[in-house]
C-alpha cells in the first residue's frame, strides 16, 4: 500500500476507471462527486412507475473494443441489446433514424430497391464540395440540402443554438447515412449491451474496493492536493482555473417526464424530433431490456429540451464545437496550463472538452491510468 492517497473528483465512468485501476494497483483512492450519487450521467434508478430511469438521458452501451467489454463485465451482468430510433415527420410518420433506403423511400415517395439505386440517387441530390468548411457543407455533399434541411438543420439549431454553417463537421458525422435498410443505430459496433441491473449497481460494484473511499455531495478545492499524491480530476477544467481564458461553453438538456396508464405502441424506445419543435427526443423507459419492473404500475417517458448549461444549475452535458474552433483553441491553452501542473491530471468529458461515449470514456480512462502506474 502506498502511503499518500490518490484524489478521483468525478464518480461517473472517468473516474470510476481511474479510481479501480489504482486501487488494484495498491493505492488509496478517495473518490469524491459533487452529485449525491455515482454514476456520473450513467447514473439509473427505479421511479414511482416501477420503470427504470436514466436520470441524465438514454445510455446505450456500444463498441468493438473488446478489452472494454471485458472489463465492464468484471463488475456485472449485461444483456444484449441493439438500438433502434424512429424521427417524427411534420405529417406524424415515423422514419428510421439514422437515413437510410427507408427513410429515402419514405420521405420522397421513391421505390430504391438496393444500395447501387440509394446511392445513385443521393449523387443527383447531392452538392458537390471538395474541401467542406462545416457540417452543412459536408451534408449538403453527401445527402443533398433536402434531407439536411429535414432531418438536421432545424435539430441542429435548437441543439446547439447554432446553424450548420457554425457547427464543427464532427458534430454531424457521428451519424451514418445508409444506402441499405439496416435501422440500428450503432450498426458498426460489434458489442451492443446493457447492464441488466442498471447503470448504478456496475458502479456499485467497480467502487467496491478496499482501497478505494467515495465521498458523495463533496465539492472540489484546491487545498485538497495537499494530502494526496497525484489528482486525477474530471471537473470543467476552465472552472478548475478560474475561467482565466475564458469560459469554455456547454449545451445541457432539461428533462420533462410524464407518465402513460398504457405502454406506447411505438417499434423503437426512442422517438426523435427533427422539426423545429423544442424538444430533441422522447424516450419510453419500458421499452429497453430490463427496464420494466414485475411490480410497474404506470409508463414512464421522458422529453429531452436542449438549453445553455447556464440555464440549467450548471449541468454540462455536451462539449460545444464550432467550425472556427474557436472554443477548442481556448480548451488547448487550458491543456497547456494544466500540463504545467505535475499533481493534476485532466479525465473526461469536462476535463477535456470533448464529446465522449461511454466506452471511449472507459478506454481513453483506462489506458490513462496504466500509463501514469508506468511512469511511477
Amino acid at each position: 500500500m502506498n502511503t499518500k492517497p490518490i484524489l478521483v473528483v468525478g464518480a461517473g465512468f472517468a473516474g470510476a476507471c481511474y479510481a479501480r485501476t489504482l486501487a488494484e494497483a495498491g493505492y488509496a483512492v478517495t473518490v469524491i462527486d459533487s452529485r449525491s450519487h455515482i454514476g456520473g450521467n450513467a447514473y439509473d434508478e427505479i421511479d414511482h412507475n416501477g420503470n427504470r430511469v436514466h436520470r441524465y438521458g438514454p445510455h446505450l452501451f456500444h463498441t468493438s473494443n473488446e478489452q472494454v467489454v471485458d472489463w465492464v463485465k468484471r463488475f456485472g451482468e449485461w444483456t444484449p441489446y441493439e438500438h433502434r430510433v424512429d424521427a417524427q415527420l411534420a405529417d406524424g410518420r415515423l422514419v428510421p433514424l439514422p437515413v437510410n433506403r427507408t427513410t429515402i423511400n419514405t420521405v420522397f415517395g421513391a421505390a430504391l430497391s438496393n444500395d447501387s439505386e440509394v446511392e445513385a440517387f443521393l449523387r443527383r441530390l447531392a452538392v458537390p464540395c471538395e474541401s467542406p468548411r462545416n457540417a452543412a457543407e459536408h451534408l449538403y455533399s453527401k445527402i443533398g440540402i433536402e434531407l439536411t434541411d429535414l432531418f438536421f438543420r432545424p435539430y441542429t439549431k435548437k441543439m446547439w443554438l447554432m446553424d450548420l454553417e457554425e457547427v464543427d463537421i464532427s458534430v454531424v458525422s457521428r451519424v451514418s447515412i445508409r444506402h441499405d435498410t439496416e435501422d440500428r443505430y450503432f450498426p458498426n459496433d460489434k458489442f451492443q449491451i446493457m447492464p441488466k441491473h442498471g447503470y448504478t449497481a456496475i458502479f456499485s460494484n467497480i467502487f467496491d474496493h478496499p482501497n478505494i473511499t467515495v465521498r458523495l455531495s463533496e465539492n472540489f478545492n484546491k487545498a485538497m492536493h495537499e494530502d494526496y499524491l497525484h489528482c486525477f480530476n474530471s471537473m470543467p477544467i476552465d472552472a478548475y482555473f478560474d475561467n482565466v481564458l475564458g469560459e469554455l461553453p456547454y449545451r445541457s438538456i432539461k428533462f420533462h417526464h410524464r407518465t402513460q396508464e398504457s405502454a406506447a405502441d411505438w417499434k423503437c424506445s426512442v422517438i426523435n424530433f427533427t422539426d423545429a419543435r423544442a424538444f430533441t427526443r422522447e424516450t419510453a423507459w419500458y421499452l429497453l431490456p430490463h427496464h420494466r419492473q414485475p411490480d410497474g404500475t404506470g409508463y414512464s417517458h421522458t422529453l429531452e429540451e436542449p438549453c445553455d448549461y447556464r440555464d440549467n444549475g450548471l449541468e454540462r452535458y455536451y462539449p460545444v464545437k464550432t467550425a472556427d474552433m474557436r472554443y477548442q483553441k481556448i480548451y488547448k491553452k487550458y491543456a497547456e496550463l494544466a500540463d504545467e501542473l505535475p499533481y493534476i491530471t485532466f479525465i473526461g468529458r469536462c476535463g477535456t472538452y470533448q464529446y465522449l461515449d461511454m466506452h471511449q470514456v472507459i478506454n481513453q480512462s483506462l489506458m490513462g491510468a496504466e500509463k501514469w502506474l508506468q511512469r511511477r
